[in-house]
């Protein structure tokens, strides 16, 4: 199905950064970057994927329905995302809230070519009729120019709910929790701006160069893009294994490494965060128990802090073993959306966040990622993510963090401030042009 061939990466740092800049001349994009993180379970350093030979588009309803079909018919690599509102079709759900945005519900393509990094070589995995393109493509891809690109017009990013609304929202989720409606609900709110124009591809290296993250993500259908720092992995799947890295509790990095470190041990054992975390865990190990052979959840990390660029991340991982004949999509319909950017129990606490965020989440934490020909797969959350509508001239990024008991709504409002701050920074950055 696929031509296969591989080259030893140039002695040139900058190969990744040609390899994505030569692959925006194509309307489908996908570049996955693990920016160095080891990562046990990552499959490869870098990859792209470009230009669709076909795509699945799903505007309404039966999106599942309509990807397990395509994903079966393919065979082969597909690559895209999951928006949050598919919610509605697994459960009694509606999403009303205004969408600045309008991506659809679901997209994925299947690429004429696909480019990975792994070490120090580079594999080139092209449908059979364009084989020959590979050696020229890897001449060109090592040669491409990198240069600086700006943004071409001033960004004034407004709130969509104002502090004192914020707080507000949080005392009546506080009030949820203590009549016993949750225990959980991960909160967000919305910063945007409108008729702008970006360059996608310098925003996304800025953010990157920012951030750093292990699920580092660039994509593009159309007019359509997502700029990624994402830290979190949703769901992967590796044979009959399914790893799951839910992500709750933040701190801010310092400067000197004394106080660095002190931040990062207070995050270890912060009551509040832990237990956070904990419920978490406790809801992801039920997703994951609906589809697992029975005695096969566990917990491999708990609570475990890992260092980025900006924060310091409380993550736990949780695994499980599948049986060969589980068809993959239903691995994920029977744990999404990802319990971390929800809350528990899920189905109340989506109800109840439904009713007090202000805007529609579309594709901010729902998930991005790839289903390989094996049926394996690996997705992200799509958090800390620059969205953006070059038709609409819209762009937009969306933060929240967990409410609980031990919540207090001017500790929740700094979180997230700390959360949008690479965004703010990288968009700010570029007024001006």
């Amino acid at each position: 199905m696929r031509t296969k061939s591989s080259f030893k990466l140039p002695s040139i740092p900058s190969f990744k950064e040609s390899l994505l800049q030569w692959g925006q001349q194509f309307g489908e994009v996908m570049w996955l970057d693990g920016n160095g993180h080891k990562d046990p379970y990552s499959s490869f350093d870098a990859l792209l994927a470009v230009e669709a030979h076909t795509s699945l588009r799903v505007d309404d309803q039966n999106g599942f329905e309509e990807l397990t079909k395509y994903q079966n018919e393919v065979g082969d690599w597909i690559f895209g995302y999951l928006s949050y509102d598919l919610k509605n079709e697994i459960e009694q759900l509606e999403s009303h809230n205004y969408d600045g945005l309008d991506f659809p519900k679901l997209y994925f393509f299947r690429p004429k070519k696909i480019i990975r990094i792994i070490g120090d070589r580079v594999h080139f995995l092209y449908m059979k009729e364009l084989k020959d393109e590979i050696e020229p493509d890897f001449r060109a891809i090592s040669a491409f120019p990198v240069g600086r690109q700006t943004n071409t017009s001033s960004i004034n990013i407004k709130m969509r709910i104002f502090k004192d609304a914020y707080y507000n929202k949080v005392d009546q989720l506080l009030a949820h929790i203590h009549r016993g409606d949750v225990y959980e609900a991960n909160f967000c709110q919305e910063f945007y701006a409108e008729d702008v124009v970006i360059d996608p591809a310098a925003t996304y290296g800025r953010l990157n160069s920012i951030s750093r993250p292990p699920f580092a993500t660039f994509f593009r259908s159309g007019e359509m893009y997502l700029l990624s720092a994402s830290p979190e992995r949703y769901l992967k799947k590796e044979g009959s294994k399914v790893i799951s890295q839910p992500i709750k509790g933040t701190a801010r990095r310092a400067a000197g490494t004394s106080e660095d470190t002190h931040l990062k041990m207070a995050l270890a054992c912060d009551k509040k965060e832990r237990a956070e975390n904990i419920m978490i865990v406790d809801l992801v190990r039920n997703d994951l128990s609906k589809g697992a052979i029975r005695g096969s959840v566990g917990v491999a990390e708990l609570c475990q802090v890992y260092s980025y660029a900006q924060v310091h991340q409380m993550i736990s991982t949780v695994t499980a073993r599948v049986l060969p004949s589980k068809n993959p999509v239903e691995i994920i319909v029977e744990t999404f959306p990802m319990g971390s950017m929800t809350g528990a129990p899920k189905v109340s606490a989506m109800k109840i966040i439904e009713t007090l965020e202000a805007t529609k989440r579309g594709l901010y934490s729902g998930a991005m990622g790839y289903f390989d020909p094996n049926g394996n797969f690996d997705f992200s959350v799509v958090i800390r993510s620059i969205l953006y509508n070059a038709d609409k001239k819209y762009v937009s990024y969306s933060v929240g963090s967990a409410i609980t008991a031990r919540s207090v709504p001017e500790r929740e409002y700094e979180e997230c401030l700390l959360k949008a701050r690479a965004m703010r920074e990288v968009l700010e950055g570029g007024k001006g042009g």
